[in-house]
């Protein structure tokens, strides 16, 4: 709650919430508040500017731009949380045992991250996303295994901290089990700096799959994505430039609404206990 308080008062941090609130709410809404079918091709309506018919113009296939955006928004920010999601469990998970454990985990857990670590997360995802048919679960899967290490270190720092702290050998010295004094009195305490981690993770793994879809490695038309219009717009930005401004905005007010929130929530205290 503390954190919370401390966010509202941060104009910039409540902004980027705002934001983010709005963006969620007209992509979950596309169905109801999109004026056409996002697939729908009409051959007389190509490539038309922004007006009043299509206010933020066609593509190449005559497809509304607007009503195509707002359902890539579905895909991109879906992803994006479900990306965070199975991180934060594989990387919280993995760093919880690691800390609290040590020895061959520790090493192994560390080892793990560090190779991960090593190699860019664009091109694993590259690889992966050769491999298999991208989908959204597909795809988020395949973003969670590069993605989790700087969360799985984050949670190790914090336990192997934490787990020197008086309560914690206090219910240890009562008789508490392991995986009690781990989960009770251990992870509780190390969400703040997690929850601001995962936050600037999805702004991340927001631009990763931009990339991919940018690059042909992402979700595979007829599905929006705002990576993939991007990708579809690289032809035509000459003669249709809103094809590719539009969705290079999305991306980028998305992604500066995160990091204004993460910004805001370590500022407000969640990086710190």
């Amino acid at each position: 709650m503390t954190a919370v308080r401390g966010l509202l008062r941060r104009p910039l941090g409540a902004a980027g919430l705002v934001v983010l609130v709005l963006l969620a709410l007209a992509s979950l809404a596309a169905p109801a508040i999109a004026p056409y079918d996002p697939t729908a091709v009409n051959l007389r309506a190509m490539q038309q500017p922004p007006g009043p018919e299509h206010l933020l113009g066609t593509d190449d296939l005559g497809r509304d731009v607007l009503s195509r955006l707002l359902y890539a928004g579905r895909v991109s920010l879906s992803l994006a949380a479900l990306v965070t999601g199975f991180a934060v469990l594989i990387g919280c998970g993995l760093g919880a045992l690691a800390g609290f454990h040590g020895r061959w985990i520790d090493r192994l857990v560390s080892l793990a991250a560090d190779s991960m670590l090593s190699v860019p997360a664009l091109g694993l995802a590259m690889v992966a996303g050769a491999i298999v048919r991208p989908n959204v679960l597909t795809l988020s899967v395949v973003l969670a295994l590069v993605t989790w290490p700087d969360l799985a270190r984050i949670t190790r720092a914090q336990i192997l901290t934490l787990r020197e702290r008086t309560y914690a050998e206090a219910a240890q010295a009562l008789g508490n089990a392991p995986g009690r004094i781990l989960f009770r009195h251990l992870l509780p305490n190390a969400l703040a700096p997690l929850v601001v981690a995962a936050t600037l993770l999805s702004a991340n793994v927001l631009l990763i799959e931009s990339a991919l879809s940018f690059l042909g490695y992402g979700m595979r038309p007829p599905t929006p994505s705002w990576g993939g219009m991007l990708f579809e717009a690289q032809a035509f930005y000459r003669q249709s430039p809103w094809l590719a401004v539009v969705p290079g905005l999305a991306i980028t007010l998305t992604v500066m609404a995160i990091n204004l929130l993460g910004d805001a929530l370590r500022d407000a205290g969640g990086g710190q206990r």
